[in-house]
């Protein structure tokens, strides 16, 4: 379904007053959350009919302390952040040192340029719908030819993004990104900035908390490939045939995200139980990815998540992806390699897998399962 030329945006389609999803939309039966109205709120919850999981309505994820990376509590934090890492691979933050006040002005530019500016003008930004990643305003992800050929890879989420290229510098060009509102471009600066601080100090925390050294993960990672995608869900006539984005884990290294106070988001603990994760106006919530999974050789794995829809409210979240280069060849760290604990992953050239990714869909953490040696 397309618009001069462009794929039609989700949220043309929901100013457009239909009262039934595309078919283009529709999640497989195993996909769907069972309820007809998802969260609208931090206090909803919702069910999913996933074959293989359910919905837990207790458990959220940990909410860590920081301290201000205060030296008198890095003992407590690190392990604090060691079982996090074991049993959720996602948590939340506070205290951190990003300044509130730039949380929620990254917010406030993401959903006004989503909610005052006119979708002929958000078009002036279209990324390239034919290429992997392009930086811009989109809807969907790219269909390759072997995605073609699974009818669930061809289902498209209940989202509209604008993703940006925020690092290295030489990557980054502010007059890609909307003019509006006027102070759009300059807090995504800033916001990249603080981002990158906090990815290096939790890498340094996570790669201790393995007794590993500080500078460990953030080694093997090298120099960050950084970006921004505020991912804008409209309210969708039928939450419970739709995702807002398809159950998957990250394929860079950590991602740093943060969500208005609609919620959405779940996670995927022990395999079995998708987790909505309440919303937290001052913290920072932490998701580890494949790369990370792959440096700690499985001690940390990297955590499958996905976004549900609900019929009242538009949602806004703001994630920032921290990757290796293209190049860099990503393998388990050689002080987790002993008798006892043989490599569990394949080294693997990190361009390569990222094509992987674009090429066979996300599908939960089939990527990185193909990466895995016989024990």
């Amino acid at each position: 379904m397309e618009i001069s030329g462009e794929p039609i945006r989700v949220e043309a389609l929901a100013q457009s007053g239909l009262s039934q999803v595309p078919t283009q939309y529709i999640q497989p039966p195993q996909n769907r959350p069972i309820c007809k109205n998802p969260p609208t709120t931090t206090t909803s919850t919702s069910s999913s009919s996933d074959n293989h999981s359910f919905l837990d309505t207790h458990a959220d994820v940990p909410v860590i302390d920081l301290f201000g990376f205060d030296p008198n509590h890095r003992d407590s934090v690190r392990e604090t952040i060691e079982r996090a890492c074991r049993e959720w691979g996602a948590f939340h933050v506070t205290n951190h040192g990003v300044p509130v006040s730039l949380l929620d002005d990254v917010r406030r530019v993401g959903v006004t340029f989503f909610n005052q500016c006119p979708i002929p003008d958000k078009l002036q930004y279209a990324c390239d719908s034919n290429s992997a990643a392009s930086e811009g305003y989109g809807t969907k992800m790219l269909l390759s030819s072997d995605q073609k050929q699974n009818a669930a890879a061809q289902v498209l989420d209940w989202r509209d993004y604008f993703d940006h290229h925020t690092l290295p510098l030489s990557r980054r060009n502010p007059s890609r990104w909307p003019h509006f509102p006027s102070d759009y471009r300059e807090v995504v600066q800033k916001y990249s900035d603080e981002m990158k601080v906090l990815a290096q100090k939790l890498l340094g925390l996570i790669s201790e908390s393995l007794g590993l050294p500080s500078s460990c993960i953030e080694s093997a990672v090298g120099d960050f490939y950084q970006n921004i995608t505020i991912s804008y869900y409209p309210p969708c006539p039928q939450p419970e045939l739709t995702l807002g984005l398809q159950s998957h884990s990250d394929f860079g290294a950590i991602t740093l995200l943060i969500q208005d106070d609609v919620g959405g988001l779940q996670v995927l603990k022990d395999d079995t139980k998708w987790v909505t994760v309440t919303p937290l106006s001052d913290a920072i919530l932490v998701i580890l990815a494949d790369q990370t999974e792959i440096i700690t050789n499985g001690k940390y794995r990297s955590t499958v998540h996905r976004a549900i829809t609900n019929s009242n409210h538009p949602r806004l979240s703001v994630a920032t992806f921290h990757d290796p280069a293209k190049t860099v060849k990503i393998s388990p760290a050689s002080e987790l390699i002993h008798e006892s604990s043989p490599p569990k992953y394949r080294e693997v050239v990190y361009g390569d897998y990222v094509l992987s990714w674009y090429t066979k869909g996300p599908g939960g953490k089939r990527n990185i399962e193909r990466l895995m040696l016989d024990s």
